[in-house]
C-alpha cells in the first residue's frame, strides 16, 4: 500500500474523512458496540459476595455471552428463553455510558490523559452499577481500571508531560488506597470496604495526575455527596442509620464531576 493509502486508511479507521454529518452516526455505532460488554460485566458480577459468577439468566439457567449478545445484553435487558430481566436494568447501562461519553468530550487534556481517563471510566461504569447492585466491587474490574490508567498516564508523561505528575499520581493512588483500607482495618463496617481502597487506586492515579488539591477535591465531593443522598434516604425513612450505603458510585461520580471541573 502506498503512503497514500496508509493516511487514507487512517483516515477511515478514525473517521477523519468522514463527512461531517456522518462522524455522529459512526460514534453512536462505536459506542453503541461497548453496550454489550458493559452489560455482560454487570450481570457477571453483580452477585453476593462470596458466590459464583453468574454466566446465564438467573431465571432459567440460558447462557448469556458476547456471541449471542441480543436482546440479553442489549438495551431490552431481557432473557432470549424466558425474558426475564438479565443485569442491569433497561436504559441503565446507556446512561451511564452517555454520561461517561459526555464526560470525555468536555474533560480537556492531552491525548494520553484523554486515553487514561477513557480507560478509567470503561471500567467505572459497570463497577458504579454492580457495586449500587449488590454493594460489591470485583476485583477483576477494579485491577484492570487501576492498572490501565497507571500505565496510560504513565505514556503521557513519557509524551511530553514529565515524570513529575506520573510520581505524583502513583503516590496518589496508593496512598487513598491505603488510607481507605486502614479504615477498614481500624473501624470495620464503619470504615470503606477493602473494594473501596482498590477503585481508589485508579481514582487516586487520575485525580492525582492534575494536583494534589484536585485529589482532595474530588475525595470531599465524594464524602458530601455520599453524606446527602444518606440524609435523603433518611428523611424519606428509605434508611436506618444503621445502613450502609455502597460508596463506590459517590466516589465514580465525584471523580467524574472533578475531572470536568479541572480547568
Amino acid at each position: 500500500m502506498t503512503g497514500r493509502g496508509l493516511r487514507t486508511a487512517g483516515r477511515a479507521a478514525t473517521g477523519e474523512g468522514c463527512p461531517p454529518v456522518a462522524r455522529p452516526v459512526v460514534r453512536l455505532l462505536a459506542a453503541l458496540a461497548v453496550v454489550p460488554p458493559l452489560r455482560l460485566a454487570v450481570a457477571r458480577y453483580a452477585v453476593p459476595p462470596g458466590s459464583v459468577d453468574r454466566t446465564g439468566c438467573a431465571g432459567c439457567g440460558a447462557p448469556i455471552g458476547l456471541d449471542r449478545p441480543l436482546p440479553a445484553l442489549g438495551p431490552a435487558a431481557r432473557c432470549p428463553a424466558c425474558r426475564a430481566r438479565v443485569g442491569a436494568a433497561p436504559g441503565a447501562v446507556e446512561l451511564a455510558l452517555a454520561a461517561a461519553l459526555t464526560v470525555l468530550a468536555l474533560a480537556g487534556g492531552s491525548a494520553g490523559e484523554l486515553a487514561a481517563t477513557a480507560w478509567w471510566l470503561a471500567w467505572a461504569v459497570p463497577l458504579a452499577l454492580v457495586d449500587a447492585a449488590v454493594h460489591r466491587l470485583p476485583d477483576r474490574l477494579s485491577y484492570p481500571a487501576a492498572a490501565g490508567t497507571w500505565a496510560l498516564l504513565g505514556l503521557a508523561a513519557l509524551a511530553g508531560a514529565g515524570p513529575a505528575p506520573w510520581l505524583r499520581a502513583t503516590l496518589a493512588g496508593l496512598g487513598l488506597a491505603l488510607g481507605f483500607a486502614a479504615t477498614t482495618l481500624l473501624l470495620g463496617r464503619r470504615g470503606f470496604g477493602l473494594g473501596d481502597a482498590k477503585l481508589a487506586l485508579g481514582v487516586g492515579a487520575l485525580l492525582g495526575w492534575y494536583g494534589w488539591p484536585v485529589l482532595l477535591a474530588g475525595l470531599v465531593l465524594a464524602v458530601a455527596l455520599s453524606a446527602l443522598v444518606a440524609l435523603g434516604l433518611l428523611a424519606a425513612r428509605r434508611a436506618r442509620w444503621s445502613s450502609h450505603l455502597p460508596f463506590g458510585p459517590f466516589l465514580i461520580l465525584a471523580t467524574a464531576l472533578t475531572l470536568l471541573l479541572t480547568p
